[in-house]
C-alpha cells in the first residue's frame, strides 16, 4: 500500500499497548486459593483439553492433584518436581498419581521390599575402591596368599555392616554394584538399588530428604533419607521400584501414563507438560480471561475502533493487527469443520450486543457461539499478555531489519556440467 517501515511498527506498537491496556478489563475471575481442586481444575482442563480433546476431565484432575500435593508453602512452584513415567499397556483411564519416585528397573540384589525405610544415597559406586596408584604386594607362600583376599572380604563386610548398623533398609547406588558388596547386602537383608543417572540420583535425594555420600562410610541419621514405602511391583510387563511417601508430603510427585502406544504416550505426556506449565504460570498470577476465541474478538473490535479514530497513516497497519487477531476463532472454526466467516460474523455480532464472553462452540453441528464462562473454558491472562507483547516485537523486529539475507548454497560455485555427464547414463 505504499506505507514506510516506520509507520507500519508505530502502527503495530500503538495496537499492541492498547490490547495490553484492554486485557485486564476482560478478566472474568482469579484463582483465590491455589490449593483447592474446584478453583485451579477448569485453567489447566482448559490447556488440557486443546492436546487430548475427550480426555481432558481424567487428565485436568489427576495433573492438578499431582500438582496440589507439591506446591511449596513459600518457594515458588518447580515443574521438575513432577515426574512423568510411561508405562505401555492397559489404557489412560489405568494412569495414577504417585507421592514420591517411580524407576523403570529391577533392584540388584534379594531384597524387594522394606516399610518405614532409612535410605542411604552414594554417588559413587557401591565396590571395594581401587587405588589411585599401582600397588604391588609380595607374597611368599599360600597361606598369606588366602589371607590377602580375606583382607578385602572383611573390609567389605565392616563396611556393609557399619552401614547396617547405622539403621539404613536401601541403599541407592549411582555407580556398578559390586559382587562381594551385593553378597553382603544380601547377608544383612538390605534392599540395593542402582540409578544410572545423576538427575535421578539428585532427586530421589531431594524426595527422600537424604544427603549424597561421595564414599562408602556409614551415614549419620541427617544424611539418611526416609520412604514409608521401598518396593518392587510390575505394571504391565514392565518392572518398576517405586519409593512413596503415604504419611508426610513429598516434594516430588510421579504421574504414571498407561497408553497402547509409544504415539499415545509421547502425546499425553506433552498435555500433562502443558497442564503443569499453566498451573507454574498460575502461581505467578492467578488471574483468568474467557477462552474459545472470545478475548481475541473482542480485542479485534476494540482495537479496530481504536484504529479508525487516529488521524495518521498508522491507523491501517493497527487494522491489519486487528484482524490477525481474528486467527484463534477461525482455528478453532475450521478444525471444528464449520464455515469461518459465518462464526466470525456471528461473533462480531455477539460482541456488539455486549456479549463480551462469547467464544466459538466447537461442539455444535452448525457455526454457533456459546459464553465461554460459563462453559468453563478459561485461558491464562498471562498467556495472552506475553505471546502478544512476543509477538508484536518480533515482528517490529523482522520489519526493522532492512537487508534481506538471501539463503545461499554453500561450498561455492557449481562446476560446470561435462557434456558426457556419465551420472546422467
Amino acid at each position: 500500500m505504499g506505507l514506510s517501515v516506520a509507520e507500519v511498527t508505530e502502527g503495530y506498537e500503538l495496537a499492541c499497548k492498547k490490547a495490553l491496556e484492554l486485557l485486564p478489563s476482560l478478566s472474568v475471575g482469579e484463582v483465590k486459593d491455589m490449593r483447592s481442586l474446584k478453583e485451579v481444575l477448569p485453567a489447566i482442563r482448559t490447556a488440557v483439553m486443546s492436546k487430548q480433546y475427550g480426555n481432558e476431565d481424567f487428565l485436568a484432575e489427576l495433573i492438578t492433584k499431582a500438582c496440589i500435593s507439591i506446591l511449596p508453602g513459600k518457594v515458588s512452584f518447580n515443574v521438575d518436581n513432577i515426574r512423568i513415567c510411561k508405562i505401555p499397556g492397559a489404557g489412560l483411564q489405568q494412569s495414577e498419581t504417585i507421592q514420591g519416585m517411580m524407576f523403570k528397573r529391577l533392584v540388584e540384589g534379594d531384597c524387594t521390599k522394606v516399610d518405614n525405610a532409612k535410605v542411604c544415597v552414594f554417588s559413587c559406586p557401591l565396590d571395594a575402591m581401587q587405588t589411585e596408584t599401582k600397588g604391588t604386594v609380595l607374597i611368599k607362600n599360600a597361606k598369606e596368599l588366602l589371607a590377602f583376599s580375606n583382607g578385602e572380604e572383611d573390609q567389605m563386610e565392616s563396611q556393609i555392616k557399619a552401614i547396617k548398623d547405622a539403621g539404613v533398609d536401601v541403599i541407592v547406588s549411582g555407580g556398578k554394584v559390586g559382587d562381594l558388596a551385593l553378597h553382603y547386602a544380601n547377608k544383612y537383608k538390605m534392599m540395593i538399588v542402582r540409578l544410572l543417572s545423576k538427575w535421578d540420583l539428585r532427586r530421589l535425594c531431594k524426595s527422600l530428604g537424604a544427603t549424597p555420600l561421595p564414599k562408602i562410610v556409614a551415614p549419620t541419621s541427617s544424611e539418611c533419607g526416609y520412604c514409608d514405602q521401598a518396593y518392587v511391583d510390575e505394571i504391565g510387563e514392565t518392572p518398576v521400584i517405586v519409593f512413596k511417601q503415604d504419611k508426610k508430603e513429598s516434594p516430588i510427585a510421579t504421574i504414571i501414563i498407561r497408553g497402547s502406544t509409544d504415539n499415545i504416550l509421547d502425546d499425553i505426556e506433552r498435555a500433562i507438560d502443558d497442564g503443569v506449565n499453566t498451573f507454574k504460570a498460575l502461581t505467578k498470577d492467578n488471574r483468568l480471561v474467557p477462552g474459545a476465541g472470545a478475548t481475541e474478538i473482542e480485542l479485534s473490535r476494540t482495537i479496530s475502533t481504536y484504529g479508525e479514530s487516529l488521524p495518521g497513516l498508522e491507523q491501517y497497519s493497527i487494522k491489519k493487527y486487528s484482524e490477525s487477531l481474528e486467527m484463534v476463532p477461525k482455528a478453532l472454526a475450521k478444525n471444528a469443520g464449520v464455515k469461518e466467516t459465518e462464526v466470525l460474523s456471528k461473533l462480531y455480532a455477539a460482541h456488539h450486543d455486549k456479549k463480551i464472553n462469547s467464544g466459538v462452540d466447537i461442539e455444535g453441528e452448525t457455526a454457533s457461539v456459546l459464553d465461554a464462562a460459563e462453559a468453563k473454558i478459561l485461558d491464562l491472562y498471562l498467556n495472552k499478555y506475553w505471546g502478544m507483547k512476543f509477538a508484536t516485537s518480533a515482528a517490529c523486529t523482522v520489519l526493522r531489519v532492512d537487508q534481506i539475507i538471501m539463503a545461499k548454497r554453500a561450498g561455492g560455485p557449481k562446476a560446470p556440467k561435462q557434456k558426457n555427464d556419465w551420472d546422467e547414463d
